[in-house]
C-alpha cells in the first residue's frame, strides 16, 4: 500500500492524543452549560426586537401588534466572549386567562428556570398596573432581575426611563432595540448578573471522576437509578413523569471509584413540540449529555420501544460519547415480554448493537452490580487506539478479500488510513475516489469485528486523493 500512497499528495493528520491545546483524548477542553437569560415583559413592549438585537440577526418574530410570540423560543448569544442561552417569552399578563394565561405560564417557567431576567418596559409608556404585577412575582422569584427601559431612541427620553426607578427593582438601563442605542450597557450589566462561569472541563482530569449521563424518556426511572446507586434518596422520585427538571449531580462511589452521575429531566418530543418546563428540560438534558463522557440511557422493558427511545439514542450517537443501555423493571417481565423485547432490541437498535447491556431493576436493586463493569467497557472502548501499522494491515487484508464495487468504469481504493484520534475513536480514510455509504457501514463492522470498540461510535471520513498534476 505504501507504494500506491507515494503517488499522491497526503495530507498529514497530526496526532490529537497528545496532551496540548485540545486537552487530553484530542478532544477541546469541555464548556459548562450555557447560562439561561429570559426575557419577560407584558405584551408589545419590544421583546423580540431586543432579542434579536442580542443575538445579532432577526430570529425572534416582531410585529407591532400584541401577542405575537406565543411560546418561549432559545437562542445562542454572546457577548465579551461570554455564552449564553437567550429566551423569547410572550407577553406576560399576570392575571390573564385562555392563550394569555398559558403565554403568562410559560413566562413564569421562564422566571423559574433563567439565571437572570431581563424585564423589559416601554419607558414611552411608563410602568403599568401590569408591569408593577410582574415585579412583585419577579421579586418573589428571587432571580437577579435587569430592568429594560426600551424605546429609548434619543437622550429626550432618558428622562421616562428614569421614572422606573419608582419599581424598586433597581436601575433601568435606557435602550433602544429597534436602533441598537445603549445595547452594549445593557448587556455588560446582564453580563454582570449572570452567575460566576464554572472552570471548563476536561476529559481524565488528574484525579477527577468520570462523569455518566443518566438519560431516558420521562418515568423510566432514572431518579430510582440515581438513589438505589448512591443507597440514598437524594433524587425526587415521583409516578408522575417529568418531575426531574433539572440535572443533578452526584459523586457516587462504586465498585472502587468515584463517579459523576448527571442525572437529568426525561426527555419528551422535539423542541418544538415541547411544552413549559419540558422544553427548558431539553435544553438542559443536551448540556448534561455534552458535559459527560459515558450516557447511561435507561430503556423501559414494560413498554414497546418508543421513537423517544430511538431519539435518545440517537442523540447520544451523534454527540460521540460512550454508550451504555440499560434496560429497567426487568424484574416485571414474564417469558412473553421478554421473547418480544429481544425482538424488538434486534430489530429497532441496529445501529447500537455494540452499546453494552444492562438488565436490572433500579427499584429493587437486582443486578445493579451489572450497571459499572459495562459503564468502564464502554469507556475503555470509547478510548481505544489502533498501532497504524496494524490499522493498514487490517485495510490491506480488506481491501484485497473485499474490494469496493465497480461503480463507472471505476474502482476506489483505500490507499492508506490512520486513527485521527480517540473519544470517540476516528479514523480517515484516504481513498483513490469515494466509497458508498453501503461500503462505510462494511467498513465500520469489520472494525468493531476486528478491534472491538464496545460502547462507543466510530468516526469514519475520507480523503480523496488529488494527483500533483492536477492540483492548480
Amino acid at each position: 500500500m505504501s507504494d500506491t500512497v507515494s503517488e499522491y499528495e497526503i495530507e498529514t493528520v497530526p496526532d490529537q492524543d497528545a496532551f496540548g491545546a485540545d486537552g487530553p483524548g484530542g478532544l477541546p477542553p469541555e464548556e459548562p452549560p450555557a447560562p439561561v437569560v429570559a426575557v419577560v415583559g407584558r405584551p408589545n413592549v419590544g421583546k423580540s426586537t431586543l432579542v434579536n438585537r442580542i443575538i445579532g440577526r432577526r430570529e425572534a418574530v416582531v410585529e407591532d401588534v400584541p401577542g405575537v410570540t406565543r411560546d418561549r423560543v432559545a437562542y445562542d448569544a454572546n457577548w465579551s466572549g461570554r455564552r449564553f442561552t437567550v429566551v423569547d417569552t410572550g407577553g406576560w399578563l399576570p392575571d390573564s386567562s385562555g392563550l394569555a394565561a398559558a403565554i403568562a405560564e410559560q413566562a413564569r417557567l421562564a422566571v423559574d428556570l433563567a439565571d437572570v431576567v431581563m424585564f423589559v418596559v416601554d419607558a414611552t409608556v411608563g410602568a403599568t398596573d401590569v408591569d408593577e404585577a410582574v415585579v412583585e412575582i419577579l421579586r418573589r422569584s428571587g432571580k437577579p432581575v435587569v430592568l429594560v427601559a426600551n424605546k429609548v431612541d434619543d437622550v429626550g427620553a432618558e428622562a421616562d426611563a428614569a421614572l422606573l426607578w419608582g419599581l424598586g427593582i433597581g436601575e433601568p438601563h435606557p435602550v433602544s432595540a429597534l436602533h441598537g442605542r445603549g445595547s452594549g450597557d445593557l448587556l455588560d450589566a446582564v453580563l454582570e448578573a449572570l452567575p460566576e462561569p464554572a472552570p471548563a472541563e476536561t476529559f481524565e482530569e488528574a484525579g477527577g471522576p468520570r462523569r455518566v449521563a443518566l438519560l431516558g424518556r420521562p418515568n423510566v426511572g432514572k431518579s430510582s437509578l440515581l438513589n438505589q446507586l448512591a443507597g440514598e434518596k437524594r433524587a425526587v422520585v415521583d409516578a408522575v413523569a417529568g418531575t426531574t427538571r433539572d440535572p443533578v449531580d452526584e459523586m457516587i462511589e462504586l465498585g472502587g471509584k468515584t463517579w459523576r452521575f448527571i442525572d437529568t429531566a426525561g426527555i419528551r418530543r422535539r423542541h418544538r413540540e415541547n411544552q413549559g418546563a419540558d422544553f427548558y428540560a431539553t435544553l438542559r438534558t443536551q448540556s448534561a449529555l455534552e458535559r459527560a463522557e459515558v450516557a447511561v440511557v435507561l430503556i423501559d422493558t414494560t413498554e414497546p420501544l418508543a421513537e423517544q427511545d430511538l431519539r435518545i439514542i440517537s442523540m447520544v450517537i451523534e454527540s460521540g460519547r460512550a454508550l451504555v443501555i440499560a434496560y429497567n423493571k426487568w424484574d416485571l417481565l414474564d417469558e412473553e415480554r421478554r421473547h418480544y423485547l429481544e425482538r424488538e432490541i434486534d430489530r429497532q437498535l441496529h445501529n447500537a448493537r455494540w452499546a453494552p447491556r444492562a438488565n436490572i431493576s433500579a427499584r429493587t436493586g437486582r443486578h445493579m452490580e451489572k450497571l459499572v463493569p459495562a459503564i468502564e467497557t464502554a469507556l475503555e472502548g470509547w478510548g481505544t487506539r489502533v498501532p497504524t501499522s496494524k490499522l493498514n494491515q487490517f485495510f490491506a487484508d480488506l481491501v484485497n478479500s473485499h474490494p469496493h464495487p465497480i461503480r463507472g468504469g471505476k474502482q476506489p481504493r483505500i490507499l492508506f488510513a490512520t486513527q485521527a484520534g480517540v473519544r470517540p475513536p476516528r479514523f480517515v480514510l484516504f481513498t483513490s475516489g469515494f466509497l458508498e455509504e453501503g461500503y462505510r457501514r462494511f467498513i465500520e463492522r469489520r472494525l468493531r469485528e476486528e478491534f472491538g470498540f464496545p460502547g462507543t461510535p466510530l468516526d469514519i471520513t475520507m480523503k480523496i486523493r488529488e494527483k500533483r498534476g492536477k492540483r492548480k
